[in-house]
């Protein structure tokens, strides 16, 4: 299992997840940096953008820049690794990574969120409401913004049903990927999941 910490909204699944990528000085992508777990002789990769720091088994790296799981790459940040005395790169260069997350979110998820099939202001004004109200409820009434956000989840299953089945009848499984920013087995999943019907059936 490679380990690499990701970021992600919960509306576009595996599709669109993000992380902190790493390049080295001749423009290629590192490969994972492989740690023994000692006697077990069991090992584990690593390609967090940290480890990259010239030190034990792993190179150093010379850029950084945001990466996502459909493709995407947002522009390089370079590293001057002259104006510190840390050889740490966590340490020293947390800024440029924070940069980097912030390409994926106001950059990329932006675009993600214009491709994908446009809600009414009405609906998505609500449902910023209700999930604000929901929020200041658990403040105060933890018990009561559970059964608040169980009635929310009961309610979308509820009135999702038919949209899904009649989605489903009308578009090709590439189409409604493509509208809800999802791909194609998450797409099928879901309206599956709001049909109430087996995906294997």
């Amino acid at each position: 299992m490679d380990e690499r910490r990701t970021f992600s909204t919960g509306e576009f699944g595996d599709l669109h997840k993000g992380a902190v990528g790493v390049l080295l000085a001749d423009g290629t992508v590192p490969r994972p940096v492989v740690y023994d777990t000692g006697s077990s002789g069991v090992a584990h990769s690593v390609s967090q953008w940290s480890v990259y720091d010239g030190t034990l088994r792993a190179p150093r790296a010379h850029a950084l820049r945001g990466v996502c799981s459909c493709g995407w790459t947002g522009p390089e940040h370079l590293l001057d690794w002259d104006d510190t005395d840390d050889p740490k790169l966590d340490r020293a260069r947390v800024g440029v990574a924070i940069q980097c997350e912030s390409d994926w979110w106001d950059t990329h998820l932006v675009e993600v969120e214009a491709s994908a099939v446009p809600l009414p202001e009405t609906i998505t004004d609500l449902l910023s409401q209700l999930g604000e109200e929901i929020e200041k409820l658990g403040n105060t009434q933890p018990l009561a913004a559970v059964r608040a956000a169980r009635k929310l989840e009961i309610t979308a299953g509820d009135v999702a049903f038919w949209p899904a089945r009649n989605a489903w009848n009308d578009n090709s499984t590439e189409q409604i990927a493509a509208a809800l920013g999802l791909n194609e087995a998450d797409a099928r999943r879901l309206l599956h999941r709001f049909g109430r019907w087996n995906p294997y059936a």
